[in-house]
């Protein structure tokens, strides 16, 4: 069985979503046939919105390669990010690590297109939506790509900054004003683009008409060392 390797801590509760994740979702019946996992957790890595938006000249990704290099020293045959900003950085952190970097975003994209999603909105940092990063993936996909205006994308802000990484109950009213908003310019389904959206959706209820990249990127994580996922959390 591969070992799985998590740059971890960008945030700390997200990483520690996705290693439930990881958990639930496997197709296992004894604690042996879960995967083997190792999670280097690095929160003090600079912000990657700020650096992709020219807010901060501090640099993530030699921290980001840092941690990749660790985890491939100590054995791990595939790495997860659970930080979808953090994405931004996919193809130098692989070439310089030199281990399989999954990736959420093409994942996401490639099982959409599989359900025969064509709009889909998108709710993430304000660096992964100017980035364009699920823009142009989905693009690849015939798959368009609506985003909130300059308030909707303020709120999923302050959602993911001022209520998810300070601990903070998030204020639910302000999520179903942008999901809706979304909804009403078209989009099928509305994607939770960054894993502070995922930690709302595990304690706090969405609606239907979600789809969560989180997931995604668990199941690549499963299937990437050799498991398969649990029926009930198949996501196409």
């Amino acid at each position: 069985m591969a070992l799985l390797g998590v740059i971890g801590g960008l945030g700390p509760m997200a990483t520690a979503y996705f290693m439930e994740l990881v958990t639930s979702m496997t197709d296992a019946l004894t604690d042996q046939e879960h995967i083997r996992m190792l999670v280097y957790s690095v929160p003090d890595t600079p912000d990657r919105t700020d650096y992709i938006l020219g807010k901060s000249i501090k640099d993530p990704l030699p921290c980001l390669i840092d941690a990749g290099l660790t985890l491939k020293e100590a054995g791990a045959d595939v790495i997860a990010i659970p930080c979808i900003t953090a994405h931004y950085f996919h193809d130098k952190i692989e070439k310089k690590v030199g281990v399989q970097i999954l990736n959420a975003i093409s994942d996401s994209a490639e099982l959409l297109k599989s359900r025969g999603i064509a709009k889909v909105g998108i709710m993430a940092t304000e660096g992964t939506v100017k980035s364009g990063l699920f823009r142009r993936e989905f693009e690849k996909k015939g798959i368009s790509a609506i985003v909130p205006d300059d308030n909707g994308q303020n709120i999923v802000t302050s959602l993911i900054f001022d209520n998810v990484k300070k601990g903070i109950t998030p204020d639910m009213d302000a999520f179903f004003r942008v999901k809706n908003e979304l909804l009403g310019k078209g989009a099928e389904i509305i994607l939770l683009g960054c894993t502070e959206l995922s930690v709302i959706k595990k304690s706090y209820d969405v609606g239907d008409h979600v789809f969560d990249v989180m997931e995604a990127l668990a199941a690549s994580a499963i299937e990437a060392c050799g498991k398969t996922v649990r029926k009930e959390y198949s996501l196409i």
